[in-house]
């Protein structure tokens, strides 16, 4: 019975599987440090392949280089032994919610979820550690060759703490940010969908870097371009220029996917309040639209703090509908064909109106149209020229524009909730980039949780919109300062944002149909060693290595590594039955059936059968007998051959 491999993807091997798919002849087989045949690349047909735009030597061209960049590629595509372990007494409704929260280092989180959501992640929304001088945390020793590596690089202490410390002192060294930074956006590109996007907030002493490595990783031609974000509050300690803005990086995937199915657009940001400003007067009018209606609309308009284009929509028309007006002139310099000079008549003078000078902008069909459904505004008589009628209902909607003025702090909101977060995200900074792309079901993941603001925002956005957004949250276990640990009982960042989800839940609880989440955190593997490396075992440690699960772990912990290794969504539905007297795991009904009992017969194996799951796992040694184990495969081949089995 085939085994599952109980690690992260390698991701070396699947790059070269991508090459094997385009040059065939390329890939070769050697033998690995585990002494296992693996497939390889033959450089030198490779270069063959290749000789007419080969780059070798020391010859000139454009990229970014760091000292510590080949070691971040390897730890990038490394597999790592981990797994997710699941506490249920820090999730809130376990059993029904979408949404996930992880505990660990990011990259090791990174490299687990591969699998359960490779291309399914509509917007990576994250804010990184800025490089002020200030330490960072961060945990890369995956392997031996990475484990020296820091160590002799002085990253880690004789402890192996995961503290690197970029101080001032450094210089604010750009090598340790972006070591630490590529290989976390290197794998994060795998997670989007054909159109999804990655959204990266820093401030000026990255930024340049950041977009090279963003560039190399995403394309260049992937580039949506840079969101300004003015603070109006300038850094009072700058000897040079007093920096009041941070700057909000977006690439997407495949633009032209992107372009043909997002349309990258933000909400007109007072819209909403205009036209149910207009729907009160009404009301309080009995339903009726007239001249005092009309003129207190106007009023409450040009006192209102809006910009120029939405005091434009100063208009209700007869059906209670808010608009502006437009000019429908021949917008260019040449005059327009002589169809488009037909004038309009006047509904009241039955008069002919004036005809722009170079003509109408559409012609007589479009102006047909526009006539019958109301959307010609013409004067008092035939003297004034008509203009185009624009619902604001129609147009709710603006390109995402370079600058975003807010300088809003969520400080007040935290204390309201009592969460200590020096420099917390925006929640409506937040809300604005993740509306302009995300809808429906889409999932959001951010692998800098800190506080917890995008999975705050993206419930306050499914409030706000009836959408059913997920999130993925990742956020190292990282201690608190003392006096948040003594006046505030949070342990590390990750209880603080915990607290934030609840809290941020709590307020919108009777909007929601999911305010919950599942909280996991990033451990050793569920397996003993003896599964990664069973030639390495002795005739004296037989004993002690009679299970290869270990002792302390449990059915749960062991499902979630299952789903992981198999590459399926962890926050599918979960239940849990009793049959033939064992306990049996269905996942999203018969997607994935799993039993770690032991002494399992073919009475429940055959039951299991009936059932014909897409997957079904076992314990390797939870079988009865050698024979059940035997008769399982092939039960399951008789009574649903298409069921893949797999035991751990």
């Amino acid at each position: 019975m085939d085994k599952l491999k109980m690690h992260s993807p390698d991701m070396t091997q699947q790059n070269i599987a991508k090459i094997q798919a385009l040059f065939p002849n390329c890939v070769t087989e050697s033998i690995g440090v585990d002494g296992e045949l693996k497939l390889a690349i033959d450089f030198d047909q490779l270069k063959q392949e290749l000789s007419d735009s080969l780059l070798e030597g020391d010859r000139e061209r454009y990229h970014l280089n760091w000292p510590g960049k080949r070691q971040s590629i390897v730890l990038a595509n490394s597999p790592i032994t981990k797994t997710l372990r699941p506490d249920l007494s820090k999730s809130v409704d376990f059993d029904s919610t979408s949404n996930i929260f992880i505990e660990g280092d990011n990259l090791e989180a990174i490299k687990l979820l591969q699998d359960s959501y490779l291309g399914k992640v509509k917007m990576i929304f994250t804010d990184p550690p800025y490089n002020t001088g200030k330490d960072f945390i961060y945990s890369d020793k995956f392997n031996k060759s990475s484990e020296e590596y820091f160590r002799e690089s002085m990253q880690v202490d004789e402890f192996e703490n995961k503290m690197v410390s970029n101080t001032e002192t450094n210089g604010r060294f750009h090598s340790d940010w972006l070591s630490m930074m590529y290989p976390r956006l290197k794998l994060s590109r795998n997670f989007l969908t054909e159109d999804g996007v990655i959204v990266v907030h820093i401030d000026e002493n990255e930024y340049p870097n950041l977009e090279k490595i963003l560039s190399e990783i995403f394309g260049e031609e992937n580039n949506l371009g840079t969101i300004v974000w003015d603070k109006r509050n300038p850094k009072g300690d700058a000897t040079g220029v007093a920096q009041q803005h941070e700057l909000i990086s977006i690439y997407c995937k495949n633009r032209n996917y992107f372009k043909e199915n997002v349309e990258f657009k933000r909400p007109k940001e007072n819209a909403s309040k205009i036209i149910d400003k207009a729907s009160e007067l009404i009301q309080r009018n009995s339903g009726v639209v007239d001249d005092k209606i009309r003129t207190e609309f106007k009023k409450w308009i040009s006192k209102s703090p809006f910009s120029g284009g939405e005091k434009a929509y100063s208009f209700i028309d007869d059906e209670g509908r808010v608009y502006r007006t437009v000019s429908m002139a021949w917008p260019n310099k040449k005059k327009a064909p002589d169809d488009y000079f037909i004038p309009l008549v006047h509904p009241e003078t039955k008069k002919e109106c004036p005809v722009p000078e170079r003509g109408w902008r559409n012609p007589p069909a479009t102006m047909k149209k526009l006539l019958d459904a109301g959307l010609i505004v013409f004067g008092k008589d035939e003297a004034t020229q008509p203009t185009r009628k624009y619902l604001l209902s129609e147009n709710m909607y603006e390109n995402v524009p370079s600058l975003l003025y807010f300088a809003g702090s969520d400080d007040s909101l935290l204390s309201s909730m009592g969460i200590p977060f020096d420099t917390p995200k925006s929640v409506e900074v937040t809300k604005r980039v993740i509306e302009s792309v995300c809808n429906g079901d889409d999932i959001v993941m951010d692998f800098f949780a800190g506080s917890g603001t995008t999975g705050h925002a993206v419930f306050d956005l499914n409030k706000k919109q009836g959408n059913n957004l997920r999130f993925i949250l990742v956020q190292v276990d990282e201690k608190c300062d003392e006096s948040i640990a003594k006046n505030y009982k949070f342990k590390s960042i990750s209880d603080l944002s915990i607290k934030r989800l609840v809290e941020a839940g709590k307020l919108f609880e009777n909007f929601l149909d999911d305010k919950g989440f599942r909280f996991f955190k990033v451990d050793t593997s569920n397996m003993a060693d003896v599964y990664y490396a069973p030639d390495q075992v002795t005739q004296g440690s037989l004993d002690l290595l009679v299970d290869n699960i270990k002792a302390d772990r449990t059915d749960e912990d062991l499902l979630f590594q299952v789903l992981l290794d198999w590459g399926v969504d962890l926050s599918l539905p979960i239940e849990k039955e009793s049959i033939q007297g064992k306990s049996v795991f269905f996942v999203d009904d018969d997607a994935l059936v799993a039993c770690f009992d032991l002494r399992i017969n073919e009475a429940l194996i055959k039951e299991l059968a009936a059932k014909e799951p897409l997957r079904v796992v076992f314990r390797d040694d939870g079988f009865e007998s050698d024979a059940v184990k035997i008769n399982a495969e092939q039960i399951f081949k008789q009574v649903s051959p298409h069921t893949e089995v797999k035991a751990l």
